[in-house]
């Protein structure tokens, strides 16, 4: 039989497995491992097994790991790692999609009961109907003060109560009702906290991005620069367009005030004088543009060329009254 290892040998079989792992992979996923239990995490691994590897320990082992292999390598890159190491957390080694994996990680999400003392990590609704309890249960529903009724020997809630708030720490009573209801309201797993990527740390909502969240959010940027160039005469390639037409609108009005001219002038300065050319050219762009109303007087016209005369009596050679 092999001999135990000791804690320092375990240390350095560890220190070894984290700088390989550092090596090998580019991305990294850290995770929160608060209430997962260890056949729920054995699941996971399973679920990954192939592309990811699913890393936990103390983090105080994990930063010194980190440090040694940064040392020795000269790359500093992985020590943006250390300030998110904080809390009961993990790391997810990947070479797959970054946004598969987390989808993954979070299908293996398992139900669980309030236990007294446990933050809720959501608010907790106790739905209206028929318990099934006893009339005799009827003390914990007084003491949440929730509405109900005796309804053929058995307590039913009447309205929906909302027992727990998000954030709030479950209380003895909240517990043991739940318990009594067979209400399982939370549910716990991996929770993806940071995401590195070649020395890039960024938040998971990043890989929910799609390309048209891309595009709008480059649109809001390029109107930003657009703004703050033509707010502070700055020339960029978004702001030119709009440089270029409030010029042409500056320059139209000097020579609208005076005699200088240029053809575009000499247009609009002839409306100015006539207005009444404003109407005719109305007019005539719509007729121009689609040829819609007289295009279809002339196909009228000639429908009517087209119908054969109707034959009177005269030119028949005989009339009725003769």
């Amino acid at each position: 039989m092999a001999p135990k290892p000791t804690k320092a040998e375990k240390k350095i079989a560890y220190d070894a497995k984290l700088c390989k792992l550092l090596e090998e992979y580019t991305q990294i996923l850290v995770v929160n491992a608060d209430n997962v239990g260890s056949n729920q995490l054995q699941n996971i691994r399973r679920g990954l097994r192939g592309d990811s590897i699913v890393l936990m320990g103390k983090n105080t082992m994990m930063k010194r790991s980190v440090r040694m292999h940064a040392e020795s390598t000269g790359n500093n890159v992985y020590l943006s790692l250390i300030p998110l190491l904080v809390g009961n957390v993990g790391l997810i080694f990947t070479k797959g999609d970054l946004k598969e994996v987390s989808e993954e990680v979070a299908k293996y999400k398992v139900g669980a009961p309030a236990r007294v003392g446990l933050v809720a990590p959501i608010d907790v609704v106790v739905p209206p109907g028929n318990t099934g309890l006893d009339p005799s249960q009827t003390s914990f529903f007084q003491v949440l003060n929730i509405p109900t009724k005796i309804n053929k020997g058995t307590v039913e809630i009447i309205t929906p109560v909302e027992l727990i708030k998000k954030g709030d720490k479950v209380g003895s009573s909240e517990a043991a009702l739940l318990s009594k209801l067979g209400i399982r309201p939370f549910s716990y797993g991996l929770v993806v906290l940071s995401v590195y990527d070649n020395g890039s740390v960024f938040s998971p909502e990043v890989l929910d991005l799609t390309e048209d969240d891309l595009v709008e959010k480059f649109a809001v940027g390029v109107s930003m620069v657009t703004a703050l160039s033509l707010a502070i005469s700055y020339p960029t390639l978004a702001a030119a367009p709009h440089m270029f037409i409030n010029a042409y609108k500056n320059v139209l009005s000097v020579a609208i005030e005076t005699d200088y001219s240029f053809p575009e002038a000499d247009k609009v300065k002839e409306y100015l004088k006539d207005p009444s050319k404003f109407a005719v050219a109305a007019v005539a762009a719509p007729a121009a543009g689609t040829g819609g109303a007289p295009a279809a007087a002339a196909a009228k016209e000639e429908e009517k060329k087209e119908e054969p005369a109707e034959e009177s009596d005269d030119d028949m050679g005989f009339s009725l009254f003769d």
